[in-house]
């Protein structure tokens, strides 16, 4: 009673398609996807940070340490 096999998932999705049309799912489809899409954008936005000025000039955090470690 666990699973349901396939071909519940058929009858499901006939009802489905009978119910809402395939025009109407597949403009529910491409909306999903272009809010997916828009998703994975500002999550690859918000990876990307900005140059803070000292690394602009060449000056890292990593550099200074090393700077001060041979003084």
């Amino acid at each position: 009673m666990g699973s349901f096999s396939i071909w519940h998932w058929l009858i499901v999705l006939a009802i489905v398609v009978l119910i809402f049309g395939t025009k109407k799912l597949r403009n529910i489809g491409s909306d999903v996807g272009g809010a997916v899409k828009n998703f994975k954008e500002a999550v690859n936005d918000g990876k990307s940070t900005p140059i803070l000025e000292d690394e602009a000039q060449g000056n890292t955090i990593d550099n200074e340490i090393r700077q001060k470690q041979k003084q």
